[in-house]
C-alpha cells in the first residue's frame, strides 16, 4: 500500500510540474492529465480513495482547459465512482458536473444514466425530494432517446417515493400513465396489472372506497384482461373489506394473496398504511356509539 501511495505521490507532482512548465497550450494539460491519471490509479491501488478522487476532479480540469468535455466528463464519473466509498453527496456533486457537460456535448444517453445514478444516490440517503428531481430527469432524457422502457422503469421509481412521501393521486397518476403506455407494447404488457396493482394500493391509502372501485373500472378499460387477474381480485376485495369496515376480510385477502405471489416491503408497507387508516375510521366509529 505504501509503494503505490508513494507512487502516486511522484505522478501527482510531475504532474503539477508539468502544468506550471512551459508547453504548446494543448499538450501540457494532455501530458499533465496523463500523468495524473496514472497518480489517480496508483491512489487506487492503495484504496486511497480521498486522494483518488481529487485527482481525477485535477484530469476533469485539465480537460476543460484543453476543451475536451467528453473526456472531462468521464474524469467527473471516476471522481464520483471514488466518492461513492466514503463521500455519496461529493460522489452525486461530481456526477451531476458529468451530467452538465454531457449534455452540453449532446450525449443524452449518458446525460441520463448518471442523472438516475444521482437519484438512486439521494434515494439511499433518505434525500427523496432530490431523489425525485434527479429521477424525473434521467426519465425524460431516456423518453427523449426514444428508450421507453428505461424511463418507465425510473417513473416506477418516482411514483413509490412519492407515494412513500404520501403523495397519492401524484403516485396513482404515474403509475396509470406508465400501464397505459406499456399496454401495447408486446415487451412490457405483462407487466401491467402489476403496475394496476400499485396504482390500486395508492388509492386505498387514501381510503376512499368509490376512488378504488371508480378507478377498477378504469383499469379494465386500460388492460381488457385485468379482470380475470389475482391482482384484480386483491384490489376488489380491499375495497370491499373497506367499504364494510371489516379489518379482518382486509387482513385475509392479503394473507391469500401473499401466500401465493410474495408481496415486496413497498407494497407491504402501504396496505399495512391502508390497513390503520382502516383501523382508525374503526375507532372513531365506536367514540361516536
Amino acid at each position: 500500500m505504501g509503494d503505490h501511495e508513494a507512487r502516486g505521490d511522484d505522478f501527482e507532482k510531475k504532474a503539477e510540474k508539468r502544468l506550471t512548465g512551459w508547453g504548446i497550450f494543448g499538450s501540457k494539460y494532455e501530458d499533465a492529465a496523463d500523468l495524473f491519471d496514472k497518480a489517480a490509479n496508483s491512489f487506487k491501488l492503495a484504496k486511497n480513495w480521498s486522494r483518488a478522487a481529487s485527482v481525477y476532479i485535477k484530469i476533469a480540469n485539465c480537460h476543460l482547459k484543453g476543451d475536451s468535455k467528453h473526456e472531462a466528463a468521464s474524469a467527473y464519473v471516476e471522481a464520483a465512482n471514488c466518492y461513492k466509498k466514503f463521500s455519496p453527496q461529493e460522489a452525486a456533486q461530481a456526477l451531476n458536473q458529468a451530467v452538465n457537460l454531457f449534455l452540453e456535448i449532446g450525449r443524452l444517453n449518458m446525460a441520463a444514466r448518471y442523472s438516475k445514478d444521482i437519484g438512486e444516490i439521494y434515494q439511499q440517503e433518505q434525500d427523496l425530494e432530490k431523489a425525485t428531481d434527479y429521477l424525473e430527469r434521467a426519465a425524460d432524457l431516456f423518453d427523449s432517446e426514444g428508450q421507453s422502457s428505461q424511463a418507465n422503469t425510473i417513473k416506477q421509481k418516482v411514483a413509490e417515493i412519492a407515494a412513500q412521501l404520501e403523495q397519492y393521486p401524484k403516485a396513482t397518476e404515474i403509475f396509470e400513465g406508465i400501464a397505459r403506455q406499456s399496454i401495447n407494447n408486446n415487451l412490457l404488457k405483462y407487466g401491467v396489472r402489476g403496475i394496476l396493482l400499485n396504482a390500486g394500493i395508492c388509492q386505498l391509502c387514501r381510503g376512499d372506497p368509490v376512488a378504488i372501485t371508480n378507478s377498477l373500472e378504469r383499469y379494465q378499460e386500460i388492460d381488457p384482461t385485468f379482470s380475470g387477474t389475482r391482482e384484480y381480485k386483491l384490489l376488489a376485495d380491499l375495497a370491499a373489506s373497506m367499504d364494510e369496515g371489516d379489518i379482518a376480510k382486509f387482513t385475509d385477502a392479503i394473507k391469500e394473496f401473499d401466500s401465493m405471489t410474495r408481496l415486496d416491503p413497498w407494497k407491504t408497507t402501504l396496505l399495512l398504511r391502508a390497513k390503520n387508516e382502516l383501523k382508525k375510521k374503526e375507532d372513531d366509529e365506536d367514540d361516536l356509539t
